[in-house]
């Protein structure tokens, strides 16, 4: 309802909410997720402070909010990942804000990179057209036997499968499994 007086527009309103907004406010539209982002490591293992500048950014958090999901052809097809669960994503993904002095993200669902339920990679569980792969290791010495310096080592572009995702979508939203299998040696690009 609006009044005017005096030459201004005043907007009656019923409620007005003060405070601050907290995570089960906020409902994810689509396929969007809202994600609590892990904090950075501020100390390293010998217990040595890590300035702000120098920490790495987190690129993993636990889901908090899911949107509904996504129309693929004539099919619904639902978000990935639950709330609670512990995800990896891309690492320019998203749109940060801060919830209840926390950070979090809005992502897409097709940013999640997948499940880690533990601190180990290799538990990883790929989403997507998502593939792990175990890097193989660079040559530490030449043919001739000279030892080589990290510069010089050529970076390794072959690895075998650890795990593989369940596949993309195609355009009735089903999903078409990959062709590889955990143990396949394969060559990979970045």
């Amino acid at each position: 309802m609006q009044q005017f007086c005096c030459g201004y527009t005043i907007a009656v309103v019923k409620h007005l909410y003060y405070g601050q907004t907290t995570c089960t406010d906020i409902k994810p539209l689509g396929d969007r997720v809202l994600v609590k982002i892990k904090t950075a490591e501020q100390k390293t293992d010998g217990g040595i402070l890590v300035p702000t500048t120098a920490q790495t950014k987190p690129q993993g958090g636990e889901v908090v909010a899911i949107g509904e999901g996504k129309i693929v052809g004539k099919s619904k097809v639902d978000i990935s990942v639950k709330i609670g669960t512990q995800i990896v994503y891309s690492k320019y993904a998203g749109t940060e804000l801060e919830l209840n002095g926390s950070k979090h993200l809005i992502l897409k669902d097709d940013d999640i990179v997948g499940i880690l339920e533990s601190d180990d990679a290799k538990e990883l569980k790929p989403l997507n057209d998502r593939v792990l792969i175990k890097v193989a290791e660079a040559e530490e010495k030449t043919t001739g036997g000279l030892l080589l310096t990290e510069a010089t080592k050529e970076k390794p572009s072959i690895g075998t499968v650890i795990a593989v995702g369940p596949g993309p979508l195609d355009e009735e939203g089903n999903r078409k499994p990959l062709s590889l299998a955990p143990g396949s040696i394969v060559m990979y690009s970045n």
